[in-house]
């Protein structure tokens, strides 16, 4: 036979019943039920004002409660919210002190407890995270020392065309310089983009993409066509390493609020996706609270470059220690007497050569090296 199980309510109706029996005491009700004599007296008074009801567990909440987040902040809060409903309590809470100085908003612990209340929050899906990588561009100083430029993805449009979005961003203050929606990653349209924003914004000191098309090929140094005229502009042609976006994590960064903000849904066609694009580019540097800027807005941070684009670059000459060679329509150079094979995409342009060991010297293209010539393998080496 199980036993029986007696919950806390039975007992106190139990304790009642045997004090109405008058053949206990308050002392002995204290003995048999392992409770303190106050707690007797408690009970009995509960009973004796509000009868069996009042043995029933009651609500510890205070009775007043001055520091409760007050009606007229909650319906702020939550209007802010329903504006953009991806945005977190940390973002809310940072526009709503923009807007409202004059307010006490609460913490952003607060406003979470109140948006999950309200059913605001989605609840988000269990993501397997992997060790911190060292943030790059700790160089990164200002505005204009260093850009990110990526194409973020192909991905059809409702009417059955690709789109391409070439994304620019500053590195140090997050300020997005060109989303464009393009119809391939082709070396014309985007340098097309570049000139416009090298206009607009002038030039910075270093520009940093990945591996692929058009940044990037398997020439000598990596040389493209928009490498050459990077460098010919005086920009340091930065690449991060093959299967490494982390190295670029900040532009990357973006790219997921791109997807978020601006992809969901997709358009119907490239002009429509472009207004998209440029609605999500004004929200991101205008209205959006980043975290890392002290929850100010990319456009608090970001100012033009004093240095201004030139329609058209030459290369400044090679310091006395450099020997200059000009590269041959074959891609060839001639060297001490012999021919070395560089790059047809260098045809015409001087490049210089700097001994670094006996017999080694290295190649360069203007400021970036391209490699090196071993005189004793007779052999040109890449870096």
């Amino acid at each position: 036979m199980p036993w029986k199980v007696i919950n806390q309510m039975e007992l106190k109706i139990q304790l009642i019943k045997d004090w109405e029996s008058e053949y206990f005491t308050i002392s002995a009700l204290s003995q048999k039920y392992e409770i303190s004599r106050p707690t007797v007296y408690k009970w009995l008074k509960r009973y004796k004002n509000f009868g069996f009801e009042g043995l029933k567990e009651q609500s510890r909440a205070p009775r007043n409660s001055p520091n409760r987040t007050s009606k007229k902040i909650l319906n702020l809060v939550i209007a802010e919210k329903l504006k953009n409903r991806k945005r977190g309590p940390r973002k809310v809470r940072a526009q709503l002190k923009r807007k409202h100085p004059e307010l006490n908003i609460p913490a952003v612990s607060t406003i979470g407890y109140w948006l999950k209340k309200e059913g605001l929050v989605e609840k988000r899906k269990k993501r397997l995270h992997v060790p911190p990588y060292t943030q790059p561009f700790n160089a990164c100083n200002a505005p204009n020392d260093s850009w990110s430029i990526d194409y973020k993805g192909q991905f059809y449009m409702k009417n059955g065309r690709v789109c391409y979005p070439l994304t620019i961003s500053d590195n140090f203050s997050r300020y997005i310089l060109c989303c464009q929606a393009l119809e391939g990653p082709r070396y014309e349209p985007t340098r097309s983009c570049l000139e416009s924003i090298f206009r607009e914004y002038g030039l910075p000191d270093a520009i940093r993409s990945d591996n692929g098309t058009p940044f990037a090929g398997k020439s000598i140094g990596g040389l493209t066509r928009l490498m050459i005229w990077l460098i010919m502009l005086g920009i340091i042609p930065e690449r991060i390493k093959k299967g490494c976006p982390q190295e670029n994590g900040r532009h990357e960064r973006m790219h997921r609020t791109l997807k978020s903000d601006a992809l969901d849904p997709i358009a119907e066609n490239m002009k429509e996706q472009q207004k998209a694009f440029d609605l999500y580019m004004y929200d991101y540097n205008h209205e959006r609270p980043h975290e890392s800027l002290n929850d100010l807005t990319p456009s608090d941070y970001y100012v033009k470059s004093k240095r201004p684009y030139v329609e058209r670059p030459h290369l400044s000459d090679y310091d006395h220690d450099y020997l200059v060679r000009q590269v041959r329509h074959s891609g060839e150079i001639k060297f001490k007497g012999r021919l070395f094979l560089i790059t047809r995409l260098l045809t015409g342009q001087p490049v210089g050569l700097k001994e670094i060991d006996d017999g080694l010297w290295q190649l360069q293209f203007s400021f970036y090296v391209l490699g090196s010539i071993d005189l004793r393998k007779n052999k040109v080496i890449r870096n």
